[in-house]
C-alpha cells in the first residue's frame, strides 16, 4: 500500500457544493487507479479560507442546519448565516461529510479532512501539495 498524499484546497470565493465534490473524491481515494470501495485508500485534505467559501442564491438565509440536544425538544435549527459568523469551518464539514460512506470506513475518511477558517494551518510537515480549483 502507497503512503497518504495530503492535499491543499483554497475554498476563497468557490461554492460550497462544488468544493464538497472535489474534496470527497480525494478523501475516498477514487482518483487511483486501484480504488476498491471496501478498502480506505483515500489521502488526506486540508481546507483553507473556509470563513469565504460562497454559497450561491438565497442560501445564506434560507438554509438551516440541524441539531438535537439529545432531550425532548431540544430540536434547533441554525441558519447557514450565523453559523458562517460562529464556526464556517462547520458549512465545509458537514458539506463534505454528506458525500462520504455513512460506514466506520466513511468515519475513518472523514477524520483526514482538515479543515480552516483562515489562511493559515498547522499541517507543513505534511508537504500538502495544492489544488488548482477545476471549473
Amino acid at each position: 500500500m502507497s503512503s497518504k498524499r495530503w492535499y491543499l484546497i483554497d475554498a476563497q470565493g468557490v461554492p460550497l457544493g462544488r468544493l464538497a465534490t472535489q474534496v470527497a473524491p480525494l478523501l475516498r481515494g477514487k482518483e487511483k487507479p486501484d480504488f476498491s470501495y471496501h478498502l480506505d485508500q483515500g489521502d488526506g485534505v486540508i481546507v483553507v479560507n473556509a470563513c469565504q467559501v460562497l454559497l450561491t442564491g438565497r442560501k445564506e438565509d434560507q438554509k438551516l442546519y440541524f441539531r438535537h440536544s439529545g432531550y425532548p425538544g431540544g430540536t434547533r435549527f441554525i441558519p447557514a448565516s450565523k453559523l458562517r459568523k460562529t464556526r464556517p469551518d462547520e458549512l465545509v464539514r458537514h458539506a463534505v461529510k454528506g458525500m462520504l460512506p455513512k460506514t466506520r470506513l466513511g468515519a475513518k475518511m472523514f477524520g483526514r479532512l482538515k479543515v480552516y477558517p483562515g489562511d493559515f494551518h498547522p499541517h507543513i510537515s505534511q508537504k500538502p501539495e495544492k489544488v488548482e480549483w477545476q471549473r
